[in-house]
């Protein structure tokens, strides 16, 4: 089955076929492939994580049509999740950011470029960027501008920007173009003394007076207009090294507090409580051995390490709190875990969107977890969002056959602060129709009552 997401690109396509990920080089595009394989470009950069492996497959060893007219067939490792720019926190934005332009950096040194600068081309390992597509190295001609500059500041510069100068997550703006942030969209929320950074001005402002330019002028004149003179490999080279010095500096203005981005610390368990829960995950995660975890609403990702430290293989964590994204994805980049917490609005999940509503893939249809935690996360939603339990519990077993569900009464402080502002017409909010929401499509293996509210650990598997 063809990779929805790659069916753009004439060069090759990726495939899916009982589990195992190909890659087609197309013969327009095999004199680069060759220059690049054989440039030693490719070893140094997996060798240092920075790009997927791959082995050259046999055509004829593959059954059907996958390597039909292809120049040659490549097998990728599959890994573990595919994410996108819109589900990134600031931080892992940044980091796939940083990763991009040092990957360019070292394949100049080998006379080699990149064809576009997609941020769809980073995925991650773990909390660690990795570069996934190899078709778009090729050969780096001398005096050749970087075609790929614009889409770089729209799909990772821009993004960053509305962060750090405006205080705005990217998630929903990403999300709802795709391709990123435009510059001529941003360009309009700039206040005047921004504009006069000379590196807004050379990545943004003339980028968008660039585009303004091209669309009037006719087409016989546009590739003068972006070719009027060479660009000479060192200058094209402190420009790739100037963004990255600026990258470097952006950081997020302190917003101050957010809902729950102090909840590790600062919540209603006691010790005694927080050490009940954990030892009730690990004793799932131990029995169950699962490969991958999914952790809603994991907060700066205590459960997700506690997964872990139970030999669960990889956790990917989703929160839609920026603030303790930031703290859970610098927790698994210093202690170099397989944990990958996102940004996820449970209660407005990405749908299947692109072209055909298929070229990026919804939560449910890109993967699937052997299990899931929801812990402390289901009330948000029943009491915070009125998603009545039915839906909730039913979606949320659709995704894993096995999983860890949390009960929080209404007499919990957290959920009577949640009711102080507002009425509670919440009359099927029950422990009893928790239960029966449970059993529509499930058993329950274990419960246990972790806390002296009545908070309570719903071990279910899927029938």
């Amino acid at each position: 089955m063809i990779e929805s997401g790659s069916f753009r690109d004439p060069s090759g396509q990726v495939f899916v076929r009982d589990g195992r990920v190909f890659r087609t080089v197309m013969p327009r595009a095999a004199a680069d492939f060759e220059f690049v394989k054989n440039s030693g470009l490719l070893e140094e950069l997996e060798a240092q994580g920075l790009l997927v492996n791959s082995t050259e497959i046999n055509r004829d060893a593959i059954a059907g049509n996958l390597g039909k007219g292809a120049a040659y067939v490549l097998e990728h490792p599959k890994l573990p999740f595919i994410s996108y720019p819109y589900e990134w926190s600031f931080s892992l934005l940044k980091a796939a950011c940083l990763a991009h332009l040092d990957i360019h950096l070292r394949a100049l040194n080998y006379e080699v470029t990149l064809s576009d600068a997609s941020a769809y081309n980073i995925q991650f390992n773990g909390s660690r960027p990795i570069f996934i597509d190899r078709l778009s190295f090729i050969r780096y001609k001398p005096g050749s501008f970087w075609l790929g500059h614009r889409q770089f500041c729209e799909q990772f510069l821009n993004p960053l920007l509305i962060r750090s100068l405006f205080g705005i997550p990217h998630n929903s703006w990403y999300r709802g173009s795709q391709e990123g942030i435009q510059s001529e969209d941003l360009v309009r929320l700039l206040p005047w003394k921004k504009k006069f950074s000379l590196n807004i001005f050379k990545h943004v402002i003339l980028i968008a007076a660039l585009q303004k330019k091209t669309i009037e002028k006719p087409m016989k004149e546009k590739t003068h207009l972006l070719h009027k003179q060479p660009l000479p490999l060192a200058s094209f080279q402190n420009i790739l090294k100037g963004l990255k010095g600026w990258v470097e500096g952006l950081n997020p203005p302190d917003t101050g507090k957010t809902i729950w981005g102090n909840y590790a610390r600062n919540h209603s368990y006691s010790s005694q409580e927080v050490e009940l829960k954990r030892n009730f995950i690990g004793n799932v995660i131990q029995s169950l051995k699962p490969k991958m975890v999914w952790d809603f609403g994991c907060n700066t990702g205590d459960y997700s390490v506690e997964a872990l430290k139970a030999n669960a293989s990889n956790v990917i964590g989703f929160d839609f709190d920026q603030k303790a994204l930031e703290l859970a994805f610098a927790r698994a980049n210093d202690e170099n875990l397989s944990f990958l917490p996102l940004f996820l609005d449970a209660g407005n999940p990405a749908p299947n969107q692109g072209f055909g509503e298929q070229e990026r893939q919804g939560l449910k249809a890109r993967a699937n977890a052997d299990c899931l935690l929801a812990l402390a996360f289901t009330h948000h939603l029943a009491i915070g969002r009125n998603v009545p339990l039915t839906h909730l519990l039913g979606w949320l077993i659709s995704l894993a056959p096995h999983g860890v569900v949390e009960f929080v009464p209404k007499s919990d402080p957290m959920i009577q602060e949640m009711l102080s502002l507002r009425e509670d017409i919440f009359d099927n909010y029950t422990e009893e129709h928790f239960i029966e929401c449970i059993e529509e499509s499930a058993v329950i293996v274990e419960k246990k009552v972790v806390s002296h509210s009545g908070r309570q650990l719903i071990w279910y598997a899927r029938q």
